[in-house]
């Protein structure tokens, strides 16, 4: 799944770098080349180009500094080759962002620990992690409902959901520019594997508006903010993933997922929002999830809803 670039004119370095990677006829024809034939390495541009092999990849390198394409490393007949893959699907440059921003009056944020989940149905393997030490016994569904986990600073489990509520009464009348969620995430295997694919949804007030595909159960390097007694052998860290919400639809990693927005989500009614997420049983990958908490993995953060709000 492709994501969406958005830029204003405040993201001044961000905003240079693409511009400057789009501003060549060559690495403009080099990105036609790789969505024509996803995986080309480094060599097959060069010759397809005329190019030497140290100027495809110093146009390769601005490419992936600006965030276009993704570059791995596979092996081959002559050694590893680094092989270029597709990031976006679109670039949108919102030129009015800061008159929108200026009309903001203020965000009201909630930060919800990770082991303070309202509901939830899971299927083993597994586990809940603490900063000091695992909760509960491992592929034991039984840690789920005990109190100590609220100490939660990682959830796995193979299928199934947890649920999560977020007060609303500080928004009910307020007028509502959107509701963003973000959390960090990633596939669940024994150990890890960085290529695990897995389909993680998440549901708002039961409406299911958001499926994105984790690539992996990423472990090859230490999570950043892991606690010393984590294993290296185990899950390390996962990706930072957003939900918006808005009048217009829901908006998945910058791309809209869904037609429901603010209003026909009920956003402002009730006592609270529903966050659910999880792994459906009927999930073309189902290859389990793991949830971060700010102790774990490398974003300082549990599961996080902002509200922008208009004066």
């Amino acid at each position: 799944m492709k994501n969406r670039i958005n830029l204003d004119l405040d993201q001044g370095e961000k905003a240079a770098k693409v511009f400057r990677a789009l501003s060549s006829p060559v690495r403009l024809q080099m990105i036609k080349a790789i969505v024509e034939k996803p995986g080309m390495n480094i060599s097959e541009l060069a010759e397809r180009f005329t190019l030497p092999v140290s100027s495809a990849a110093l146009n390769v390198r601005v490419l992936e500094e600006a965030g276009l394409i993704l570059i791995q490393e596979k092996p081959g007949l002559r050694g590893a080759q680094k092989t270029c893959a597709i990031l976006v699907e679109d670039i949108y440059i919102d030129i009015f962002h800061r008159k929108r921003v200026e009309k903001q009056a203020r965000e009201i944020m909630y930060n919800m620990p990770l082991g303070y989940y309202f509901d939830c149905s899971i299927t083993k393997p597994c586990g809940i992690a603490g900063k000091k030490s695992y909760i509960g016994i491992e592929d034991s569904e039984n840690a789920f409902y005990s109190p100590e986990r609220i100490h939660a600073q990682l959830v796995w489990f193979s299928s199934g959901y947890l649920e999560y509520r977020f007060p609303n009464h500080s928004i009910k009348s307020e007028v509502i520019q959107s509701i963003i969620f973000s959390f960090e995430a990633c596939s669940e295997t024994a150990g890890y594997n960085n290529e695990w694919p897995s389909d993680i949804t998440i549901w708002i007030n039961h409406n299911e508006v958001f499926t994105f595909r984790s690539a992996g159960d990423y472990g090859d390097k230490r999570g950043i903010y892991n606690p010393g007694w984590w294993p290296d052998e185990s899950t390390q860290y996962g990706e930072l993933h957003h939900l918006e919400i808005s009048p217009q639809g829901c908006f998945g990693d910058g791309r809209k997922t869904s037609d429901l927005g603010l209003e026909s989500l009920d956003i402002s009614k009730g006592e609270y929002i529903s966050f659910k997420i999880g792994i459906k049983e009927d999930a073309e990958c189902r290859g389990g999830i793991n949830i971060f908490g700010e102790h774990f993995g490398n974003y300082r953060q549990d599961i996080s809803m902002v509200a922008r709000l208009e004066h």
